[in-house]
Protein backbone atom coordinates (compact mmCIF):
# COMPACT_ATOMS: atom_id res chain seq x y z
CA UNK A 1 0.00 0.00 0.00
CA UNK A 2 1.71 3.50 -1.02
CA UNK A 3 1.97 5.73 1.59
CA UNK A 4 0.79 9.20 0.56
CA UNK A 5 2.30 11.01 2.91
CA UNK A 6 5.58 9.92 2.11
CA UNK A 7 7.27 12.80 0.74
CA UNK A 8 6.40 14.85 4.00
CA UNK A 9 9.70 16.69 6.17
CA UNK A 10 8.96 16.76 9.95
CA UNK A 11 8.39 20.71 11.23
CA UNK A 12 11.08 22.65 10.66
CA UNK A 13 13.51 20.11 8.63
CA UNK A 14 14.06 21.32 5.25
CA UNK A 15 15.40 20.44 2.26
CA UNK A 16 17.50 23.12 -0.78
CA UNK A 17 17.22 22.23 -4.19
CA UNK A 18 19.85 23.10 -6.80
CA UNK A 19 19.05 27.17 -7.53
CA UNK A 20 19.28 27.72 -3.52
CA UNK A 21 21.59 24.97 -3.17
CA UNK A 22 24.26 26.92 -5.73
CA UNK A 23 23.93 30.38 -3.92
CA UNK A 24 24.35 28.96 -0.36
CA UNK A 25 27.66 27.27 -1.54
CA UNK A 26 28.53 30.04 -3.54
CA UNK A 27 28.22 31.92 0.05
CA UNK A 28 29.75 29.37 1.97
CA UNK A 29 33.11 29.44 -0.47
CA UNK A 30 32.83 33.12 -0.34
CA UNK A 31 32.84 33.53 2.90
CA UNK A 32 35.28 30.69 4.29
CA UNK A 33 37.88 32.05 1.70
CA UNK A 34 36.86 35.52 3.84
CA UNK A 35 38.30 34.04 7.28
CA UNK A 36 40.92 32.69 5.81
CA UNK A 37 42.38 35.82 4.66
CA UNK A 38 41.77 36.82 8.18
CA UNK A 39 43.69 34.08 9.16
CA UNK A 40 41.09 31.56 10.44
CA UNK A 41 41.99 28.11 9.96
CA UNK A 42 38.83 25.82 8.51
CA UNK A 43 38.06 22.85 11.02
CA UNK A 44 35.50 20.52 9.79
CA UNK A 45 33.68 18.90 13.85
CA UNK A 46 31.69 15.36 13.79
CA UNK A 47 28.41 15.40 13.34
CA UNK A 48 27.80 13.40 16.55
CA UNK A 49 29.83 13.43 19.85
CA UNK A 50 29.77 12.04 23.40
CA UNK A 51 26.79 14.66 25.35
CA UNK A 52 29.65 14.86 27.98
CA UNK A 53 32.28 16.74 25.34
CA UNK A 54 29.28 18.17 23.33
CA UNK A 55 27.47 19.62 25.98
CA UNK A 56 30.38 20.86 28.38
CA UNK A 57 30.43 24.38 29.80
CA UNK A 58 27.16 25.19 27.33
CA UNK A 59 24.39 25.71 29.90
CA UNK A 60 20.86 23.99 29.96
CA UNK A 61 19.50 25.68 26.85
CA UNK A 62 21.65 23.76 24.28
CA UNK A 63 20.93 20.92 26.64
CA UNK A 64 17.31 21.05 25.83
CA UNK A 65 17.96 21.79 22.04
CA UNK A 66 20.10 18.53 21.41
CA UNK A 67 19.08 15.09 19.75
CA UNK A 68 20.16 12.46 22.17
CA UNK A 69 20.98 9.08 20.12
CA UNK A 70 22.95 5.41 22.06
CA UNK A 71 25.85 4.79 20.62
CA UNK A 72 25.70 1.15 19.49
CA UNK A 73 29.30 0.30 19.77
CA UNK A 74 29.92 1.70 23.30
CA UNK A 75 26.81 2.01 24.56
CA UNK A 76 27.14 5.57 26.07
CA UNK A 77 25.22 8.36 24.87
CA UNK A 78 26.09 10.75 21.93
CA UNK A 79 24.37 14.11 21.13
CA UNK A 80 23.59 15.33 17.61
CA UNK A 81 25.61 19.00 17.32
CA UNK A 82 23.29 21.42 17.74
CA UNK A 83 25.89 23.71 17.90
CA UNK A 84 29.54 23.73 16.71
CA UNK A 85 31.09 26.29 19.38
CA UNK A 86 31.62 23.75 22.13
CA UNK A 87 32.90 21.03 19.50
CA UNK A 88 35.69 24.30 18.27
CA UNK A 89 36.32 24.55 21.91
CA UNK A 90 37.00 20.87 22.39
CA UNK A 91 39.20 20.85 19.56
CA UNK A 92 41.14 23.92 20.34
CA UNK A 93 41.87 22.49 24.19
CA UNK A 94 42.40 18.98 23.01
CA UNK A 95 43.07 18.58 19.55
CA UNK A 96 45.38 21.31 18.80
CA UNK A 97 46.61 22.54 21.93
CA UNK A 98 48.11 25.91 20.13
CA UNK A 99 49.93 28.43 22.89
CA UNK A 100 49.35 31.15 20.92
CA UNK A 101 46.07 32.70 19.65
CA UNK A 102 43.77 30.20 17.88
CA UNK A 103 41.63 31.46 14.85
CA UNK A 104 39.16 28.71 13.87
CA UNK A 105 35.81 29.00 11.41
CA UNK A 106 33.23 26.52 10.34
CA UNK A 107 30.51 25.37 8.00
CA UNK A 108 28.23 22.79 8.85
CA UNK A 109 24.27 21.58 9.24
CA UNK A 110 23.32 21.40 13.07
CA UNK A 111 20.20 19.43 14.19
CA UNK A 112 17.82 21.07 16.79
CA UNK A 113 14.92 19.28 18.96
CA UNK A 114 13.18 22.60 18.38
CA UNK A 115 13.10 26.04 16.12
CA UNK A 116 14.27 29.26 17.73
CA UNK A 117 11.72 31.02 16.81
CA UNK A 118 8.35 30.67 14.68
CA UNK A 119 8.61 28.90 10.88
CA UNK A 120 12.65 29.29 11.41
CA UNK A 121 14.84 25.66 10.48
CA UNK A 122 15.49 22.75 12.88
CA UNK A 123 18.72 22.25 10.46
CA UNK A 124 20.48 25.59 9.87
CA UNK A 125 23.75 25.87 8.11
CA UNK A 126 26.00 27.28 11.16
CA UNK A 127 28.74 29.07 9.67
CA UNK A 128 30.70 31.70 11.84
CA UNK A 129 34.37 31.53 13.62
CA UNK A 130 35.94 31.62 16.81
CA UNK A 131 39.03 33.20 18.70
CA UNK A 132 41.12 31.65 21.42
CA UNK A 133 43.49 32.26 23.80
CA UNK A 134 42.79 36.22 23.89
CA UNK A 135 40.88 37.87 26.51
CA UNK A 136 41.91 41.68 25.25
CA UNK A 137 39.60 43.71 23.13
CA UNK A 138 41.23 43.71 19.98
CA UNK A 139 40.35 40.37 19.66
CA UNK A 140 36.27 41.08 20.19
CA UNK A 141 37.03 44.09 17.73
CA UNK A 142 38.43 41.68 15.39
CA UNK A 143 35.45 39.29 16.01
CA UNK A 144 32.91 41.68 15.35
CA UNK A 145 34.47 43.95 12.15
CA UNK A 146 34.42 40.15 10.62
CA UNK A 147 31.07 39.59 11.47
CA UNK A 148 29.93 43.12 9.72
CA UNK A 149 31.86 41.87 6.85
CA UNK A 150 30.72 38.77 6.46
CA UNK A 151 27.18 40.55 5.93
CA UNK A 152 28.82 42.92 3.71
CA UNK A 153 30.42 39.83 1.11
CA UNK A 154 26.93 38.23 1.13
CA UNK A 155 25.09 41.66 0.76
CA UNK A 156 21.99 42.24 2.81
CA UNK A 157 22.00 45.78 2.67
CA UNK A 158 21.67 48.08 5.57
CA UNK A 159 22.94 46.45 8.92
CA UNK A 160 21.97 47.07 12.14
CA UNK A 161 24.16 46.13 14.75
CA UNK A 162 23.13 45.36 18.53
CA UNK A 163 25.26 45.74 21.49
CA UNK A 164 25.66 44.85 24.76
CA UNK A 165 28.06 43.26 27.87
CA UNK A 166 26.30 41.00 29.95
CA UNK A 167 28.96 42.42 32.94
CA UNK A 168 27.12 45.11 33.05
CA UNK A 169 24.02 43.62 34.78
CA UNK A 170 26.23 40.86 36.25
CA UNK A 171 28.71 43.25 38.32
CA UNK A 172 25.35 44.45 39.87
CA UNK A 173 24.05 41.16 40.71
CA UNK A 174 27.27 40.27 42.45
CA UNK A 175 26.42 43.12 44.54
CA UNK A 176 22.68 42.31 45.07
CA UNK A 177 23.21 39.05 47.62
CA UNK A 178 20.15 37.28 45.72
CA UNK A 179 18.83 33.37 45.65
CA UNK A 180 18.60 31.95 42.92
CA UNK A 181 14.74 31.88 42.19
CA UNK A 182 15.65 36.17 43.03
CA UNK A 183 17.91 36.11 40.25
CA UNK A 184 16.04 34.16 37.65
CA UNK A 185 12.61 36.91 38.77
CA UNK A 186 15.11 39.79 37.89
CA UNK A 187 16.38 38.62 35.09
CA UNK A 188 13.23 37.55 33.59
CA UNK A 189 11.96 41.33 34.34
CA UNK A 190 14.94 43.21 32.44
CA UNK A 191 14.37 40.79 29.33
CA UNK A 192 10.34 41.90 29.09
CA UNK A 193 11.45 45.67 30.26
CA UNK A 194 8.14 45.17 32.60
CA UNK A 195 9.24 48.41 34.46
CA UNK A 196 6.45 48.93 36.45
CA UNK A 197 6.65 45.21 37.49
CA UNK A 198 10.76 45.55 37.89
CA UNK A 199 10.13 48.81 40.53
CA UNK A 200 7.92 47.29 42.53
CA UNK A 201 9.92 44.12 42.52
CA UNK A 202 13.51 46.23 43.80
CA UNK A 203 11.23 48.34 46.33
CA UNK A 204 10.64 44.51 47.83
CA UNK A 205 13.91 42.23 47.25
CA UNK A 206 16.73 45.25 47.01
CA UNK A 207 17.80 47.01 50.40
CA UNK A 208 20.72 49.20 49.15
CA UNK A 209 19.20 52.37 47.74
CA UNK A 210 21.94 53.07 45.32
CA UNK A 211 21.67 49.67 43.46
CA UNK A 212 18.14 49.99 43.44
CA UNK A 213 18.21 52.86 41.42
CA UNK A 214 20.62 51.43 39.32
CA UNK A 215 18.79 48.11 38.69
CA UNK A 216 15.99 50.53 38.09
CA UNK A 217 18.25 52.70 35.38
CA UNK A 218 19.05 49.84 33.24
CA UNK A 219 15.48 49.45 30.97
CA UNK A 220 16.17 52.69 29.81
CA UNK A 221 19.78 52.83 28.89
CA UNK A 222 18.93 51.59 25.20
CA UNK A 223 19.49 53.55 21.93
CA UNK A 224 22.38 55.02 20.01
CA UNK A 225 26.10 55.67 21.27
CA UNK A 226 25.05 58.72 23.85
CA UNK A 227 23.29 55.76 25.79
CA UNK A 228 26.56 55.01 27.24
CA UNK A 229 27.43 58.90 28.63
CA UNK A 230 23.78 58.45 30.58
CA UNK A 231 24.89 55.35 31.50
CA UNK A 232 28.42 56.29 33.22
CA UNK A 233 26.74 59.31 34.84
CA UNK A 234 23.53 56.93 36.32
CA UNK A 235 25.98 53.86 36.99
CA UNK A 236 28.44 56.41 38.92
CA UNK A 237 29.87 54.48 41.52
CA UNK A 238 28.92 50.85 40.41
CA UNK A 239 31.94 48.01 41.10
CA UNK A 240 34.74 48.15 38.52
CA UNK A 241 33.49 45.35 36.10
CA UNK A 242 30.41 47.57 35.43
CA UNK A 243 32.39 50.59 34.82
CA UNK A 244 35.27 48.46 32.85
CA UNK A 245 32.29 47.02 30.34
CA UNK A 246 31.47 51.07 29.62
CA UNK A 247 34.66 51.43 28.74
CA UNK A 248 35.06 48.68 26.72
CA UNK A 249 31.76 49.44 24.87
CA UNK A 250 32.83 53.00 23.96
CA UNK A 251 36.32 51.40 22.47
CA UNK A 252 34.40 49.15 20.21
CA UNK A 253 31.49 52.05 19.23
CA UNK A 254 34.71 54.58 18.52
CA UNK A 255 36.59 51.22 16.67
CA UNK A 256 33.65 50.79 14.67
CA UNK A 257 33.06 54.19 13.93
CA UNK A 258 34.44 54.22 9.82
CA UNK A 259 31.60 51.30 9.30
CA UNK A 260 28.63 52.09 7.42
CA UNK A 261 26.28 50.70 10.53
CA UNK A 262 23.28 51.69 12.75
CA UNK A 263 24.76 50.83 16.10
CA UNK A 264 22.07 50.45 18.60
CA UNK A 265 23.39 49.86 22.46
CA UNK A 266 21.16 47.78 24.79
CA UNK A 267 22.69 47.61 28.09
CA UNK A 268 19.17 45.79 30.09
CA UNK A 269 19.39 43.28 27.19
CA UNK A 270 21.01 40.09 27.95
CA UNK A 271 21.20 37.39 25.29
CA UNK A 272 22.80 34.55 26.21
CA UNK A 273 23.22 35.80 29.65
CA UNK A 274 23.98 32.00 31.48
CA UNK A 275 26.92 31.57 28.38
CA UNK A 276 28.35 34.89 27.62
CA UNK A 277 30.85 36.59 29.66
CA UNK A 278 31.40 40.02 28.06
CA UNK A 279 30.91 42.16 24.28
CA UNK A 280 27.43 40.66 23.14
CA UNK A 281 25.97 41.42 19.71
CA UNK A 282 23.88 40.51 16.51
CA UNK A 283 22.93 42.19 13.73
CA UNK A 284 19.65 42.90 11.91
CA UNK A 285 18.12 44.69 8.99
CA UNK A 286 14.70 46.22 7.99
CA UNK A 287 11.94 43.45 7.16
CA UNK A 288 13.49 41.00 8.69
CA UNK A 289 12.10 39.58 12.12
CA UNK A 290 14.99 37.89 13.81
CA UNK A 291 18.81 38.32 14.21
CA UNK A 292 20.90 37.20 10.72
CA UNK A 293 23.98 36.06 12.94
CA UNK A 294 24.91 36.63 16.63
CA UNK A 295 28.13 36.53 19.04
CA UNK A 296 30.13 37.67 21.65
CA UNK A 297 32.95 36.77 24.42
CA UNK A 298 32.55 33.18 26.00
CA UNK A 299 35.32 32.66 28.29
CA UNK A 300 35.98 29.56 29.79
CA UNK A 301 34.40 27.36 27.22
CA UNK A 302 37.50 25.17 27.33
CA UNK A 303 37.38 24.71 30.53
CA UNK A 304 36.00 21.24 30.93
CA UNK A 305 37.94 20.29 28.71
CA UNK A 306 40.64 20.59 30.48
CA UNK A 307 42.17 23.93 29.48
CA UNK A 308 40.45 27.33 30.23
CA UNK A 309 41.36 30.17 27.31
CA UNK A 310 39.37 33.49 26.83
CA UNK A 311 37.13 33.01 23.14
CA UNK A 312 35.19 35.26 21.32
CA UNK A 313 33.21 34.43 17.92
CA UNK A 314 29.80 34.21 15.97
CA UNK A 315 27.80 31.95 14.14
CA UNK A 316 25.07 32.65 11.76
CA UNK A 317 22.56 30.57 9.52
CA UNK A 318 23.89 30.60 6.11
CA UNK A 319 20.63 29.57 4.66
CA UNK A 320 18.75 32.81 6.52
CA UNK A 321 21.72 34.90 4.87
CA UNK A 322 21.02 34.03 1.45
CA UNK A 323 17.54 34.13 1.87
CA UNK A 324 18.61 37.90 2.61
CA UNK A 325 21.30 38.75 0.44
CA UNK A 326 22.11 39.26 -2.95
CA UNK A 327 24.82 36.69 -3.54
CA UNK A 328 25.41 35.91 -7.21
CA UNK A 329 25.47 31.78 -8.18
CA UNK A 330 28.55 30.85 -9.87
CA UNK A 331 26.58 28.43 -12.03
CA UNK A 332 26.29 30.02 -15.57
CA UNK A 333 23.95 27.82 -18.50
CA UNK A 334 25.65 24.64 -19.39
CA UNK A 335 26.57 22.72 -22.60
CA UNK A 336 24.28 20.08 -23.88
CA UNK A 337 26.06 17.21 -25.94
CA UNK A 338 23.49 14.84 -27.58
CA UNK A 339 24.68 11.09 -27.09
CA UNK A 340 27.65 10.54 -29.25
CA UNK A 341 30.02 7.22 -29.58
CA UNK A 342 32.92 9.52 -31.35
CA UNK A 343 36.11 9.70 -29.14
CA UNK A 344 36.71 13.25 -30.42
CA UNK A 345 33.36 13.90 -28.77
CA UNK A 346 34.57 12.05 -25.72
CA UNK A 347 37.63 14.54 -25.45
CA UNK A 348 36.31 17.33 -26.36
CA UNK A 349 33.56 17.26 -23.65
CA UNK A 350 36.68 16.41 -21.21
CA UNK A 351 38.39 18.95 -22.42
CA UNK A 352 35.59 21.44 -21.81
CA UNK A 353 35.19 20.27 -18.28
CA UNK A 354 38.79 20.89 -17.42
CA UNK A 355 37.96 24.65 -18.65
CA UNK A 356 35.22 24.68 -15.60
CA UNK A 357 32.29 24.17 -18.17
CA UNK A 358 29.07 22.87 -17.51
CA UNK A 359 28.73 19.69 -19.79
CA UNK A 360 25.84 17.62 -19.86
CA UNK A 361 25.98 14.59 -21.87
CA UNK A 362 22.85 12.91 -23.27
CA UNK A 363 21.45 9.53 -23.63
CA UNK A 364 20.50 7.75 -26.32
CA UNK A 365 16.57 8.59 -27.86
CA UNK A 366 16.69 10.98 -24.89
CA UNK A 367 14.26 13.96 -25.31
CA UNK A 368 16.19 16.81 -23.62
CA UNK A 369 14.46 19.88 -22.13
CA UNK A 370 17.72 22.12 -22.05
CA UNK A 371 16.16 24.52 -19.54
CA UNK A 372 14.97 21.99 -17.01
CA UNK A 373 18.82 21.13 -17.30
CA UNK A 374 19.80 24.72 -16.90
CA UNK A 375 21.91 24.63 -20.38
CA UNK A 376 22.00 27.61 -22.95
CA UNK A 377 24.14 25.95 -25.51
CA UNK A 378 25.30 21.90 -26.92
CA UNK A 379 28.02 20.94 -28.39
CA UNK A 380 27.24 19.92 -32.16
CA UNK A 381 29.30 17.84 -34.99
CA UNK A 382 29.75 19.46 -38.16
CA UNK A 383 31.85 17.12 -40.25
CA UNK A 384 34.94 15.88 -38.42
CA UNK A 385 34.61 18.97 -36.57
CA UNK A 386 32.86 19.87 -32.74
CA UNK A 387 31.61 23.45 -32.73
CA UNK A 388 29.88 25.14 -29.37
CA UNK A 389 26.42 26.79 -31.13
CA UNK A 390 23.49 28.64 -28.60
CA UNK A 391 20.28 27.30 -27.83
CA UNK A 392 17.88 29.37 -29.00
Amino acid sequence: MTNVDGWLLPDGIDEVLPEQAQLIESARRKLLDLYGSWGYDLVIPPMVEFTESLLSGSGTDLDLMTFRVTDQISGRMMGIRADITPQAARMDAHSLCRQGPSRLCYAGTVLQTKSRGPLESRAPISIGVELFGEAGLGADIEVIELFLETLETVAVGSVHLDLGHVDIFRGLLATADLNADQETELFELLQRKAVAELDSWVTDNIADPKLSGWLRLLPTLSGNSEVLSRAKEGLAGAPDTVIEALDQLQQIVAALAGNNITIYLDLGELPGFHYHTGVVFAAYIQGYGKALGNGGRYDHVGEAFGRSRPATGFALDLKSLVSQGQVESQLSGGIYVPANSDPECRRQVALLRQQGQRVVQGFAGQIVDCQEINCDRQLVQKGAQFVIEKLS
